[in-house]
């Protein structure tokens, strides 16, 4: 009996990787059109407009096509993230009409992957030349009076990334090993660069040339067959330049569609380059080195 009820538990908490991990920013708000909306609204209750529920919509039925392959794949659910701002669960609720229920295994607000803060209310002269002011000091790590840097959203979007393997690994999702899970998590431009920043482990650097999302527009990271997630799968190399990869995120990409997991620090020696100016090949190509420099 004791060990059937191991055997159970195994196949309990069996992990199956799900087959997408979609990012999708939120539709239109009242502050993308207007930037006035911030000074007398907090930024969590700005409401999308009535061209952002229609990009959600959208959205919604465009990522439904995607999960189910065109309607050649049957047995798909989806599990949903939303960071709590007003304008993603609206946008939440407008893709979800694209669902049915039996589809939906559940759905968690996230607060950690919530709009990076730009510090209460938004006085608009003011928030032009702090903005001007985070150009020439670099988006990454300028920090808003009374707000965050996008170092501080990294910092928090990687501790849900820990938790969400923690789900997977546990199987808290409920998911049922037969059918193809899809992770959507909607949430905003610049949570999502940071999360596939954490994901990927692309550098500062890289990350300041990358291009924010649009409204409702989303990014595939989808299972390759070795079990790396690559966002090549889906997308086509002219969309990632478009995005603000580089020739070698590019080349990252295509390699993870097809590579195991566990090889990435060995295969990806371009990395390297981003921190070394050249390495030699090998230990006596180092001692040679060490001779001339001595001499």
């Amino acid at each position: 009996m004791i060990q059937q009820h191991h055997h159970q538990n195994q196949r309990h908490h069996q992990k199956t990787l799900p087959k997408r991990i979609i990012l999708v920013r939120h539709g239109e708000s009242h502050g993308n059109r207007d930037g006035s909306a911030y000074t007398t609204t907090p930024d969590n209750k700005i409401p999308v407009t009535q061209a952002g529920i229609d990009q959600a919509k959208s959205a919604g039925a465009e990522i439904r096509r995607v999960i189910s392959e065109d309607g050649r794949v049957h047995n798909w659910k989806v599990y949903f993230y939303v960071s709590p701002y007003e304008r993603t669960r609206t946008t939440l609720r407008e893709i979800g009409r694209s669902f049915p229920r039996k589809r939906i295994i559940g759905v968690r607000e996230e607060c950690r992957i919530r709009e990076q803060d730009f510090g209460n209310f938004q006085e608009e002269k003011r928030m032009k030349m702090i903005k001007e002011t985070r150009e020439r000091f670099g988006r990454f790590f300028y920090r808003f009076p009374e707000g965050e840097s996008a170092a501080d959203v990294y910092d928090r979007v990687s501790s849900f990334l820990e938790s969400l393997w923690r789900d997977i690994d546990m199987n808290r999702l409920h998911h049922n090993p037969s059918d193809e899970l899809n992770l959507i998590i909607i949430s905003h431009g610049l949570a999502s660069r940071v999360f596939l920043m954490k994901w990927f482990k692309w550098t500062v650097e890289q990350f300041e040339y990358l291009n924010n999302f649009g409204n409702c527009e989303f990014r595939v990271m989808q299972l390759g067959l070795g079990g790396e997630y690559s966002l090549a799968i889906h997308h086509t190399e002219e969309e990632m330049q478009e995005w603000g990869l580089s020739p070698e995120m590019i080349a990252d990409q295509k390699w993870r569609a097809c590579a195991n997991r566990g090889d990435w620090n060995e295969s990806c020696s371009w990395y390297l380059d981003e921190f070394f100016d050249k390495l030699a090949d090998s230990d006596d190509d180092v001692e040679e080195d060490d001779v001339d420099q001595n001499v």
